[in-house]
């Protein structure tokens, strides 16, 4: 066995922290473009299925996320203030709650995946495409949840970097499946749209095993054990910090679907398919914000543990500009070269379709900088622990801006155009409602750690090796 490693005060660097997350994204992205170019050969009303299938997996992941926010304000917290057994605890008193909920929203996917695919009004051969979509991703759920769970206590305790191995073990794996299931190529059989939900279980799967084998062996710095982690204290800190994550993601499932909705029914499977593609084209900038996200929100939280809220505040503040730079860079560069992209996702694409792909792609480029604000700075809040703000900021923003705009076009039989500048004014909303948040004090004190929790932890470094022996023997 592999020695565990040791423990740094030091905080880590920002670059060290989104670098390695944006590099996982963008190969996550790259999977992305391919699933969808492997499935652009079956037709428009594939690429339709495959986003509508993505949607209501990104749904069902709302209970997940929000458990892992809670898992990277407190691992991150405790890191911070030095209680490195108890971030352990925290990250396996989350994996417990993951896993129940995963299979909590796996059921409703597997066993009514049609009538949900339905919700979309849709054609009904693209209903059907969707609905087994739908199924084998629910399939794989308690998998991604143990991905989800391990890798956001890991990046929590400043390493991002055992996440990057893993994902490009995941994604070797991906791409390859997604060739052979998809199309139906090296002998295996062509499955289409379930085909894409299989190859990303399949390798989700073993993302799983490798981080519990990673995890229970004692190869990373998150302490693994398998007893004193089940407390009620521990899950009500989770569950306090998490819910209005969890509030937040359904809200913004439930809005982004509503949306989706009333594209589908009212203006069409060409707008549906364009805005999926324009959706998977700004992917890479969307990516490299998430990176600056998980860095603002470990940095934030690991400077608060450690008293220095200052600290805090700059983090987020470096993070932020260093989203606006890259992340509108990379979005001038995308809606520039829109039509050659659509024509590499879709050989022969109709002609509304383009131009539909063309208007949500200037949209999506003014909302980029905007975006940055919501991931580097909402990052940064949640991190410390503030989760209840963003969900009121994306409340306000996606329910109350885009949704009612949405609306008052269908009701008037407005453009689709006004459809997609809905999405411009939500992010100027929920930009504005997070930096005023983040001007002030009150997100750097709600979360307060048992000083009890410190005294135990600085007995057992003063004592010498006994209890981490102990603790050791009790992992195995």
């Amino acid at each position: 066995m592999l020695p565990r490693r040791k423990p740094s005060s030091e905080r880590p660097q920002l670059g060290s922290l989104a670098f390695p997350a944006i590099v996982t994204n963008l190969m996550f992205s790259l999977v992305v473009i391919a699933q969808t170019r492997f499935v652009g050969e079956l037709g428009e009303q594939a690429i339709a299925a495959v986003g509508m299938g993505q949607r209501v997996f990104f749904a069902t992941q709302a209970l997940l996320m929000a458990i892992t926010a809670g898992t990277t304000a407190l691992v991150a917290r405790n890191w911070g203030a030095e209680n490195y057994d108890e971030a352990g605890r925290m990250t396996m008193a989350s994996l417990a709650l993951t896993g129940i909920a995963s299979i909590a929203s796996a059921i409703p996917g597997v066993v009514f995946a049609y009538e949900i695919a339905m919700v979309f009004g849709v054609d009904e051969y693209t209903t059907r495409l969707a609905s087994e979509n739908i199924r084998w991703l629910s399939v794989f759920n308690l998998a991604f949840a143990v991905n989800f769970t391990i890798g956001a206590a890991l990046r929590a305790a400043g390493d991002a970097w055992t996440p990057f191995w893993i994902s490009v073990a995941v994604n070797i794996v991906n791409i390859p499946l997604l060739y052979a299931l998809v199309l139906g190529n090296w002998g295996f059989p062509s499955l289409g749209v379930k085909g894409a939900a299989i190859a990303g279980g399949v390798a989700g799967l073993l993302g799983a095993v490798i981080s519990l084998i990673l995890w229970m062996g004692q190869w990373v710095r998150i302490t693994y054990v398998r007893i004193s982690w089940w407390d009620r204290d521990r899950f009500r800190q989770l569950v306090n910090v998490g819910y209005p994550a969890g509030i937040e993601m359904m809200v913004f499932q439930v809005g982004y679907f509503f949306f989706l909705v009333l594209l589908g029914n009212y203006y069409g499977t060409s707008a549906f398919a364009a805005y999926s593609l324009s959706g998977t084209m700004f992917m890479v900038c969307m990516v490299v914000g998430f990176g600056f996200s998980v860095a603002g929100s470990t940095l934030s939280g690991q400077y608060l543990g450690a008293n220095d809220p200052d600290g805090a505040v700059r983090s987020g503040w470096r993070a932020l500009y260093y989203a606006v730079l890259s992340m509108g860079t990379l979005a001038f560069i995308v809606v520039l070269n829109v039509e050659t992209i659509v024509h590499l996702f879709l050989p022969n694409p109709g002609a509304q379709t383009v131009a539909y792909s063309v208007q949500i792609a200037w949209m999506l480029a003014l909302s980029t900088p905007l975006m940055a604000i919501e991931f580097a700075i909402g990052g940064a809040l949640r991190g410390a622990g503030d989760t209840r703000f963003p969900m009121v900021s994306t409340l306000i923003g996606l329910l109350g801006i885009r949704c009612v705009i949405a609306v008052i076009c269908v009701m008037l039989s407005l453009d689709v155009i006004y459809m997609f500048a809905a999405m411009v004014a939500e992010n100027i909303v929920k930009g504005a409602l997070l930096i005023g948040r983040y001007r002030t004090d009150r997100w750097k004190s709600l979360i307060q750690l048992d000083p009890e929790a410190k005294l135990e932890q600085s007995g057992l470094q003063d004592g010498g090796r006994s209890a981490q022996n102990r603790t050791s023997s009790e992992s195995v």
